[in-house]
């Protein structure tokens, strides 16, 4: 009686599509290009994602192109936009607003290390305002939603707030950009952050003259 091998047959694995083939790639990408900037190989890229190096000229037209889908999904908020809608609103304000800023900052320190490894190397294309604020289009769409994420936060303490939580977020948002600046000398902790602009810069209301 012939013997039969207990060792089970090897599958192929099923050929990703070419979208989630690009994902792959930018993913393993994206910490190299903050490490190495634009001058990272499509080799180290390639060895990091696990695939040949020609994979990559078939998912993208060229290293450029590569470079721009990397600042594409550093900026993309989806995955900060999830963890905003996250938090629990029974919490305090204080608590919500502080594990926000955690959150944003976390965007903010990738988008901003992929954005400054890509400008050192003149490699990074930037889109020209438009609007009447100076604001670029493209920018604004990317803090659109985070900031829709940060109202829902105010809302359910709407009723002892001083302005309408949209307005508020649209303040948060803008103090933690300018916060998380790099470079800035001894910056403020996320605690006092919130604490300051739920309660000011003053010990006791009304003291200023």
């Amino acid at each position: 009686m012939a013997e039969t091998s207990s060792t089970p047959s090897r599958r192929r694995a099923a050929p990703m599509e070419p979208d989630q083939r690009r994902a792959m790639i930018v993913a393993a990408a994206l910490p190299l290009v903050v490490e190495y900037g634009s001058s990272v190989s499509t080799a180290k890229i390639a060895r990091a994602a696990g695939i040949g190096e020609g994979t990559i000229f078939r998912a993208f037209a060229d290293k450029d192109a590569l470079l721009a889908a990397c600042m594409a999904e550093a900026v993309r908020p989806d995955d900060t936009v999830a963890h905003l809608e996250s938090i629990a609103l029974d919490q305090p304000l204080t608590a919500r607003l502080t594990e926000a800023a955690e959150v944003m900052h976390g965007y903010m320190t990738r988008l901003g290390a992929v954005a400054g490894a890509l400008a050192a190397a003149g490699r990074l294309e930037r889109s020209a305002p438009s609007g009447k604020d100076g604001r670029s289009p493209d920018r604004e769409a990317g803090l659109a939603a985070p900031r829709a994420a940060l109202a829902a936060l105010f809302e359910p303490d709407k009723d002892t707030l001083r302005l309408a939580p949209e307005r508020l977020a649209d303040a948060f948002q803008l103090m933690l950009m300018s916060a998380g600046r790099p470079g800035a000398p001894d910056p403020l902790t996320t605690e006092e952050l919130v604490d300051l602009f739920l309660n000011g810069a003053l010990t006791t209301p009304g003291e200023a003259r």
